[in-house]
């Protein structure tokens, strides 16, 4: 039997004891990490303390852009430049509408498939139902576990541009926006927020006509764009066709030369304060959402509403009422 491969008699259902599973190696054991994590709860929340300290290596790169901008092919792509360089990679599929849990048929990508029997890659789809705050909250969770058990390269790709999904992306070390040759992907990534987010833009099968054309106009809305805040960096266009792996490795060293002027910028220790401030602050107003949604239950809920309805008391007034209860 395969070293990454225990038992299943001798796997636990202790976080700790599972995660000290996946941190020697065990991919069966990291799976149901990855499921303690969407499901939330109080066993996500051990396991949040235990990996805390032990995320601080990885490198996250999220790649996000219109459906059908060949995400997934590009992601597989670079999965296998990744590989030809050594090193290992883990890969979060982030998709909302997916009726799967756990990292069913590869991660519901079909396209990634080809990587399916490597031990070094790692890729896992993840539609929450049950964590509190949903996506938003369980992925950087998710990223810390993949952290915390030894994954340096994490590519975090997602299904659409949603705000979920741009949040998502945007909130990696570095995002690529991935187009397509056309005026129309342009004008999307303008309207999705894209321009705000994006490191580096990848024009995807730029194997078809436009790419120049696209290009021109990523470029002219990037010279109306404020870099002040990336420290003037100004992202690269790179020009790529998934399914034949052509620019990738263009591709990936756009994102290593971003990785080092954000680390002597000092922009990814702010990048990375800023999103750890940013959870804190959701974490704390998805827990004061639940205790105020318990509280609109029970006899004097029903009594204030009653009062509100027969315009004996003002909303407000009754939703202060209601709130002393949590202090706010």
């Amino acid at each position: 039997m395969p070293d990454h491969v225990l038992p299943v008699a001798r796997r636990s259902r202790d976080p700790k004891e599972l995660l000290a599973q996946a941190r020697a190696g065990d991919r069966a054991s990291l799976a149901r990490l990855l499921s303690i994590v969407e499901r939330g709860g109080d066993d996500a929340r051990v396991l949040s303390r235990l990996v805390y300290p032990l995320a601080h290596d990885a490198y996250t790169v999220g790649l996000t852009g219109a459906p059908g901008a060949g995400k997934s092919t590009l992601t597989s792509a670079t999965i296998g430049h990744l590989r030809g360089l050594g090193r290992e990679v883990a890969v979060l599929a982030i998709d909302p509408t997916s009726p799967f849990s756990g990292g069913a048929i590869l991660g519901d990508r079909v396209r990634m498939q080809d990587h399916a029997t490597d031990p070094g890659v790692f890729i896992r789809s993840m539609a929450t139902r049950g964590h509190l705050g949903g996506l938003a909250l369980a992925t950087p969770e998710a990223i810390r576990l993949l952290d915390a058990v030894g994954k340096q390269s994490i590519l975090v790709e997602t299904v659409g541009v949603g705000q979920v999904e741009v949040e998502i992306a945007g909130k990696a070390d570095t995002t690529i926006v991935v187009v397509n040759p056309g005026w129309g992907d342009a004008v999307q990534a303008n309207k999705a927020g894209l321009m705000e987010i994006a490191d580096v833009f990848a024009i995807n099968k730029s194997d078809r006509k436009g790419v120049d054309e696209t290009r021109r106009d990523l470029e002219l809305m990037l010279d109306l764009t404020d870099l002040s805040d990336r420290d003037d960096w100004r992202p690269p266009i790179i020009a790529t066709v998934g399914t034949e792996g052509k620019g990738v490795a263009e591709l990936w060293d756009a994102v290593e030369e971003h990785r080092r002027h954000v680390t002597a910028s000092g922009l990814l220790a702010r990048r990375r304060e800023r999103r750890l401030r940013d959870e804190l602050r959701e974490i704390v107003a998805r827990r004061l959402e639940a205790k105020a949604r318990s509280l609109c239950t029970g006899d004097s809920w029903n009594a204030l509403a009653d009062d509100v309805v027969e315009r004996r008391i003002d909303p407000w007034s009754a939703a202060d009422e209601m709130l002393r209860g949590v202090g706010a």
